[in-house]
């Protein structure tokens, strides 16, 4: 009996531990990489491929009226080979029946593929989660407005936690582009013109998404970087349009902060741009997605496809003869997974067969997509918590920070006469008029104010017949009449508060088909500057209450607005921050994130162009901007002085210490954003008139006077050179230091190797 039970025991040993080599896959404690491998050798083309492909849950997923998941036939037959993704699901729904939706969604997709591949669900968010029932923060280019990075990552925190609890795992954003033309209607989902803040903010979005990288497993979500590479670009700021740009400044102005999204903040994807780079179309780019992406920043992650654009190469940028040339360009070019389109990687299996080179093409990429969820811990806790859902989404929190936020972004243009703070210590009737005036301003102003406020609310107008795709203008007739009854209440009044600017239809993606969103022309839209000039014949201070999405040439509110509040476009409790800014319980601190031109005729005209272009302006008009980049008043004063640098030298061992105090010599507290830029004086090619290089949000109590100091690094001068090379070359530096871009304090130091 001993003699048998030896060698049965050695079997069951050897059984045991061929079957758990067979299940590498499914062994939570194995290394990524070789649960990866294990389950790529199991695969089959069609399952491979399936890997490659996302679908929009538009194609038909719903929940029953019992709570219980509803699939077409069309998305069980996309689900038989599994699938990488599916974009949206349970959108529509509440948190927690978002969550239960996509629990038995992913239930589903598990039990229904033959290796149990689970899928990840992805979402986007410009202005929080794009979701029933999250929290609604505002918009990028608003946040970048608080100059705030700390703020910013809490926001995104918030928004990663939300988005998990409800099932997801990746979004679509956020945008790394550079808004540098306000004729874009995409303009807000960046961050501004600049390079060093546009890569700050881009850090502490995608590490606040996804949970210091930490959180992926459980309770954050993955961020997919967008549209490599430098989508705003696009030749008269029209979507979809050819990008030209020079190497040079492609490589010194606009890959930056993507590169810090991967390097520095871990994105775990990239979504490549609707666009060409001169001539070449991004998704059929090797050099950009391999050599660049790849070889010499060190992208691990996946690649995505903007919307379709994989047979777009065949179809509209018109790069290749047929679908599957398409596909092949996509694939070897570096593209990883297919967003939407069935004549793209769908034809994949087929083309193999003619071309079985394809396949090495194909493991690359479906070894990225396993990684991403392996990362993602979808293999071993694919599930989210139905009731965490309802409790946590949209939290008590997350509605405070959004405030918070708004509170540190909203910007002071103009303030003459002190006309803000408003005094509530005496009687006073305040009317809240104008084409952008939400349903919710009243109430808000009505939370903050006092019994000695009594307002007179009138819209007059909409300035568009809000349609989704092409929106038109409200008719003239109407606008006049609009215009009439504002005036009419505002008579009633003893100060006015103007709505102004634009709205989600008056700056907006013009996605591909019928739908537009860009502009020829960037003055305020239908009448109302106008509107303006008609309030100030009452004789009576007018507030101009800016909202926009794009940055606007507001001449006429410039010069005919006592005080203006920039608000970009902020959370669903943006005009509660307002009412705050109004009546003085809070003092804005927020600066301008573009250069505000005159006209349309001025682009480009951000900041940091080449000096050379500021040698000639226009006939007939200033050669300055109506408000500088960086710009932003207080209903305190800062005073800046004593700046000082630890050397005269810096070398390519060293750094440079750079000193500023600054004090606060007005009455109340506040918080001023002290910047830093670098002029090089001379180099090889014409270099920029100045760089922002570092900034901090400082706050200072009446009379308290700070020291800041920053650190100037060697890496800080780099730029591309004549002969196309990262350079530092010797010479002479101007350091500015200051509360915007055009007022500051200069010193010279000089660089050697």
């Amino acid at each position: 009996m001993k003699n048998h039970f030896i060698p049965l025991l050695l079997i069951l040993l050897v059984i045991s531990s061929v079957n758990k080599a067979q299940n590498i896959y499914k062994q939570k404690n194995a290394p990524i990489e070789d649960r990866i491998e294990d389950l790529l050798s199991r695969m089959t083309l069609e399952e491979k491929v399936a890997q490659m492909r996302i679908f929009h849950a538009n194609k038909g997923i719903t929940l029953d009226n019992d709570g219980g998941i509803l699939l077409t036939e069309d998305v069980k037959g996309r689900l038989t080979n599994g699938i990488a993704g599916i974009k949206n699901p349970g959108e529509q729904y509440k948190p927690e029946e978002s969550a239960a939706l996509n629990n038995q969604l992913q239930k589903y997709i598990i039990e229904n593929n033959r290796l149990g591949i689970p899928a990840f669900f992805i979402t986007e968010s410009y202005s929080g989660i794009d979701a029933e029932g999250c929290t609604r923060f505002s918009r990028p280019i608003s946040l970048s407005s608080s100059w705030n990075t700390e703020i910013v990552k809490k926001v995104y925190d918030t928004m990663g936690k939300e988005a998990r609890l409800r099932g997801l795992h990746l979004t679509h954003s956020p945008v790394a582009d550079i808004a540098r033309d306000p004729r874009f209607g995409r303009m807000s989902e960046g961050w501004g013109e600049d390079t060093h803040l546009t890569t700050e903010m881009i850090v502490s979005s995608v590490t606040g998404i996804q949970g210091d990288y930490d959180g992926l497993k459980s309770t954050h979500i993955g961020a997919v970087t967008k549209h490599f590479a430098g989508y705003a670009q696009v030749l008269g700021g029209t979507n979809f349009a050819a990008m030209e740009i020079s190497p040079r400044t492609l490589i010194d102005e606009i890959f930056p902060p993507f590169k810090a999204a991967i390097q520095r903040g871990k994105t775990l994807g990239i979504m490549a741009s609707h666009s060409d780079i001169n001539g070449v179309a991004s998704h059929s780019n090797p050099w950009l997605l391999t050599e660049i992406l790849r070889d010499e920043w060190g992208f691990k992650g996946y690649t995505v496809s903007d919307a379709n654009d994989i047979a777009r190469l065949h179809y509209f940028m018109k790069v290749a003869e047929t679908p599957e040339e398409a596909a092949e360009l996509g694939l070897i070019a570096g593209m990883d997974v297919d967003l939407y389109a069935d004549d793209a990687y769908a034809l994949l299996p087929k083309m193999v067969e003619k071309n079985p080179e394809l396949k090495q093409y194909i493991d690359r990429s479906v070894r990225r997509v396993l990684r991403t969820k392996f990362i993602l811990g979808l293999f071993d806790n694919p599930y989210t918590n139905v009731k965490q859902a309802k409790k946590s989404v949209r939290s008590k929190e997350a509605v405070e920070l959004a405030h918070k936020a708004d509170l540190e972004s909203i910007i002071l243009l103009k303030n003459q006469n002190q006309t803000l703070p408003v005094s509530s210590e005496k009687k006073i009737k305040i009317a809240l008029v104008g084409p952008v005036l939400d349903e919710s301003t009243l109430s808000y102003f009505e939370e903050i104010a006092n019994d000695n406020i009594t307002f007179f609310t009138e819209k007059g107008y909409r300035l568009t017949n809000e349609v989704r795709g092409t929106p038109a203008l409200t008719p003239e007739e109407d606008c006049k009449a609009g215009i009439t009854k504002i005036i009419e209440t505002a008579k009633n009044s003893e100060v006015i508060i103007l709505f102004a600017g634009g709205d989600e239809f008056t700056s907006k993606e013009a996605f591909f088909g019928f739908a537009t969103g860009d502009r020829d022309n960037i003055d305020p839209v239908n009448f109302q500057d106008e509107l303006l000039i008609e309030l100030k014949k009452l004789g009576k201070p007018v507030v101009v209450v800016l909202k926009h999405r794009r940055t606007l040439s507001a001449n006429a509110i410039s010069e005919y607005a006592d005080a203006i509040l920039d608000c970009w476009e902020l959370s669903e409790f943006g005009d509660k921050a307002v009412a705050k800014m109004i009546f003085g319980e809070a003092v804005p601190s927020g600066k301008l994130p573009v250069t505000v031109p005159c006209s349309i005729g001025q682009i480009p005209f951000h900041y940091s162009q080449k000096e050379i272009n500021y040698k000639k302006g226009y006939l007939f008009t200033q050669n300055s901007p109506l408000f500088p980049f960086g710009f932003g008043l207080s209903y305190t004063t800062f005073e800046f002085s004593n700046l000082q640098l630890s050397d005269s030298t810096l070398t390519s061992e060293s750094e440079l210490t750079v000193k500023i105090d600054v004090k606060n010599t007005g009455k109340l507290v506040g918080k001023e954003v002290v910047q830093l830029y670098v002029k090089d004086l001379i180099g090889s090619v014409t270099r920029p008139n100045k760089e922002l290089k570092a900034f901090i949000k400082i706050e200072l109590a009446p009379g308290e006077r700070k020291t800041v100091e920053f650190a100037v690094t060697p890496q800080m001068l780099e730029f591309t050179g004549i002969e196309m090379k990262k350079v530092i070359e010797p010479g002479q530096f101007m350091i500015m230091v200051g509360g915007s871009s055009n007022e500051v304090l200069k010193a010279n130091f000089k660089f050697k190797n």
